[in-house]
This record gives C-alpha cells, sequence and structure tokens, in this order.
C-alpha cells in the first residue's frame, strides 16, 4: 500500500498524540507484537501505537487513514488464523493497555469491559457477582475480550451459551477514519433500525476496531456433573447427544469429542493415565449441570447407567471430585502440551454436517495413511456444535509442507459440504480457501462492504479477503 508521507511525519504525530510511552519503534518493539499463535515467522511492524482510550484509537485510525497507512490491530495475539501477525510497513494497534471491566449491572445481568481486558478477567468479574460468561476457551488466560468478539470466538460451551455473537449486546467501535461508534446497549430487545454491531462481530478488525463490548451474562450452573464416556464410533456419540438433550435439556453444557489418535497422544507422550481399560476409538467429555438440592451426582448416574445397559455407551468415567473433574478436562486440553514433543502443528478449525462428521474422520486417517503417515495427528472437537479440530505434528524443519496438507484436508472439507472456518476466523491463514466455503456472490458482497466502511483499505490489509 503506498503510504501517503514520510514515516518520520506519521510517527511523531502518533507519539504526539499517544504520549511518549503509546508508541514504540525499532528494538523498543516487544516480541509479543511480532508474531501471533499461527506459527509464522516473527515480522516486527513499522510501530506499535499503545493507546490507553478510545479517544486514543480514534487519534490513531485517524492520522493513519489520512497518510493511506496500514493497520493491523492486536488483541492477545492468541488467533490461530493469522489474523494480527503484522506485515512489514504495518502500524500495529495493540489494545493491551486497554483492559479492565468497567461495570457489572446485576439488575440488567450485563458487563460492561474494555477490548483488551483478557478473558479470564471477564469471567472471574462475572463470578464475582453471582453470574456467568458465557465465553470459554482454552487461551482464558491470554486472550482478549475484545479479540474474542472481532473473531466470533467460540470454544468448550458454545452448545449451551452460542458462539460470542449470542453474547454481545452492545458494542463501541472506531472506523478507520476516527469515527467512533457507541452502540451500548444492555437491552435484550432493542429493535430500533439496522443492528450495526452485527458486522463488527466476526469481521476480523477489517471493517472497524473494538474498543468497549458489553455482554449479557447468565446464570450460574449449578450440581454440575463431569464424565468421560467411551463410545465405538461418531454415529453412536450422535446418538448419546440426542439422548443426553432429550434426559437433561438446557442442562447439557459440554459435549467434547476426541478420537483414539488424540488419546494415544494425551496418554503416551503427553504422559496422562489411560481413562479405560479397553481404549475406544472415541471418548466424549459430558458436563450437565442438575441443578441445586441434593442428589445431583446419584441422578446423573443412574442416567449414564442407563444408556450403559442399552448399548449407547461402552464404559463411562464419572468425577466424584473437583480433581476428578480436572483430571477428565486434562484430556480434552493436552492440544496445550503438543508444543513439548519436539514439532510443529499445523492446525485446522472446521465445521462438518453432524451426518457428515464420520465421512470426515475417515477421511482425514486416509489422508494421513497416504501422504504424511510418519506424522502424530490429533483429532478432536465440539462434536455437538459441528466442530472438528485436525492437528497434524511435523517435524519443524518441514514447514514447507503445511501447504500441501492444507489443500489436502480443506479439499476434503470442500466435499463434505463443511466451513474451513468454525471457530478461529480466516486471517491471512484461510484467505486462499475461504472460496471453498463462501459463494462468489457472498464474496462479493464481502468485498462491498470492505469497500464500505474502509475504503482506503487501511485496517488488516489483506486479511479474509484479498
Amino acid at each position: 500500500m503506498n503510504v501517503a508521507t514520510t514515516p518520520d511525519r506519521l510517527l511523531e504525530a502518533l507519539a504526539g498524540a499517544l504520549g511518549p510511552a503509546g508508541l514504540r519503534t525499532g528494538a523498543e518493539i516487544a516480541a509479543r507484537n511480532c508474531a501471533d499463535a499461527y506459527g509464522a515467522a516473527p515480522t516486527p511492524p513499522r510501530a506499535v501505537a499503545l493507546p490507553r482510550d478510545t479517544k486514543g484509537v480514534s487519534a490513531v485510525l485517524r492520522l493513519c487513514n489520512a497518510a493511506g497507512a496500514p493497520v493491523v490491530v492486536q488483541g492477545g495475539m492468541t488467533g490461530l488464523a493469522m489474523g494480527a501477525h503484522p506485515e512489514p510497513g504495518e502500524i500495529a494497534l495493540s489494545l493491551e493497555r486497554m483492559s479492565g471491566v468497567e461495570e457489572v449491572d446485576r439488575a440488567a445481568s450485563t458487563l460492561t469491559a474494555l477490548a483488551g481486558t483478557p478473558l479470564e478477567q471477564v469471567q472471574q468479574a462475572a463470578a464475582e457477582a453471582g453470574l456467568m460468561c458465557g465465553i470459554d476457551l482454552g487461551a482464558r488466560g491470554s486472550c482478549s475480550i475484545g479479540g474474542n468478539v472481532a473473531t466470533n470466538a467460540g470454544g468448550n460451551q458454545v452448545l449451551r451459551y452460542g458462539m460470542a455473537r449470542r453474547n454481545v449486546l452492545g458494542l463501541e467501535v472506531v472506523q478507520p477514519d476516527g469515527t467512533v461508534l457507541r452502540g451500548l446497549n444492555k437491552m435484550l430487545k432493542n429493535n430500533a433500525g439496522y443492528d450495526w454491531t452485527q458486522l463488527y462481530i466476526g469481521s476480523e478488525g477489517t471493517l472497524g476496531v473494538i474498543t468497549r463490548v458489553v455482554l449479557g451474562l447468565h446464570p450460574r450452573p449449578e450440581g454440575v456433573q463431569t464424565a468421560l464416556c467411551a463410545v465405538p464410533d461418531a454415529a453412536s456419540a450422535l446418538e448419546l447427544l440426542g439422548r443426553l438433550e432429550r434426559r437433561f435439556g438446557a442442562g447439557l453444557q459440554v459435549f467434547e469429542a476426541m478420537w483414539s489418535e488424540f488419546l494415544d497422544l494425551a496418554t503416551g507422550p503427553l504422559g496422562l493415565s489411560r481413562p479405560f481399560a479397553e481404549p475406544p476409538d472415541l471418548a466424549v467429555l459430558v458436563e450437565v449441570a442438575m441443578g441445586p438440592g441434593e442428589g445431583a451426582t446419584e441422578a446423573f448416574a443412574e442416567g449414564l447407567g442407563a444408556l450403559l445397559e442399552e448399548g449407547v455407551l461402552a464404559d463411562a468415567v464419572l468425577a466424584q471430585s473437583e480433581q476428578d473433574r480436572a483430571r477428565l478436562w486434562a484430556y480434552r486440553e493436552s492440544p496445550y502440551e503438543y508444543g513439548q514433543l519436539g514439532r510443529v502443528g499445523v492446525n485446522f478449525d472446521i465445521s462438518i454436517p453432524r451426518a457428515r462428521m464420520a465421512e470426515a474422520v475417515t477421511g482425514l486417517r486416509e489422508l494421513r495413511a497416504a501422504h504424511w503417515p510418519g506424522d502424530p495427528c490429533g483429532i478432536f472437537g465440539h462434536l455437538a456444535d459441528s466442530n472438528l479440530h485436525y492437528i497434524a505434528l511435523i517435524p519443524p524443519d518441514e514447514k514447507n509442507r503445511q501447504g500441501s496438507i492444507d489443500a489436502a484436508v480443506y479439499g476434503l472439507v470442500r466435499d463434505l459440504g463443511g466451513s474451513v472456518s468454525a471457530e478461529h476466523g480466516i486471517g491471512k491463514g484461510k484467505r486462499d480457501w475461504l472460496h471453498y466455503t463462501r459463494t462468489p456472490e457472498e464474496l462479493a458482497l464481502m468485498r462491498q462492504l470492505k469497500a464500505a466502511l474502509d475504503p482506503k483499505g487501511i485496517l488488516n490489509p489483506g486479511r479474509v479477503l484479498r
């Protein structure tokens, strides 16, 4: 992109607007601002802008827009789609200093937070008010609520509480020219004209910069029971899902699937104990909120016992304590330990229609056997949400193989009528595969929206769309 002013003038103007601590250049730029979690080689941005408030974000965008200078928006840097990874010459707009929960409104069951607030801090503030944030994911300690909303993050509780989009009531957004849009709505019903906030949720920072978020909170679930269930295949897992939904209704909170390859990694090189005497092809982590009162554990065990007798389950391990619960969750969260295996993960976050999930797993296994048989892998995901994760673990010096692995896996996704991104977004990492999921007409509409809201194309250029 052509930069209209000299670097010195733009950087001087940014430093003047943000103060001495608000702009970093050269050796002052922290390593965290040079790469996100996608795994690409670090790239220092031209400068890092660190505003403390919405006024500062507005000033940065106004100056960069006037200069035609490209801006990459950064939050917790936990994204896996190369959305926050800078390119040479880009100004990195980091919201890390815009952190804090500003209000918890118990009457409205809402929480208002600055965009740079870590998700875990949001969850803690909700818990202190006796409520619950419906958004949860493994990177909760480092990801930011603004990034969660900008990518429409999913996670472990989507079955019960939905994606980030369903939890957002209001937003404050700064447009590329510095204009501030404030729609900090707290009401469940507000049908006054276009709901512009929906445009920015999941837009990955390409249309505007989210600076504040209003979340709807939920009652805290009570009597939560946890079990790890062994089933023979995906069809049986979906039968289990249906039976649990019919028996426990909205109490079903979690339904996480882990195939044998995944469990082999967790119980082999990662050292977790084997949960079952006979290793199943598929294990499902289940959590159900049984409600207040005594007898929750017994009622849950009775329900699973009936499913065991009917043959829906092959086996089950029930948590009897918080320590047991943490032990069962350790299997599901074992991918966070893959770094100790001395390999690089090629990560896939895909959606597959439920009815074709078994075909997808079979297809992934066939691709691995034919093309990368020596590489361990993990197959797991939020099965109830149609979300499948696949991680191929390749040697660090063979990163060049990622392109061929991408082509094979995304080709399978296209053939099964799935989506190349379930919850991680598109960024640059999946941009070239977006047409496998979206029609030409949909892509044309996306480009029209981008041109209308960011006519100079300064915001996150090259992410989502070329």
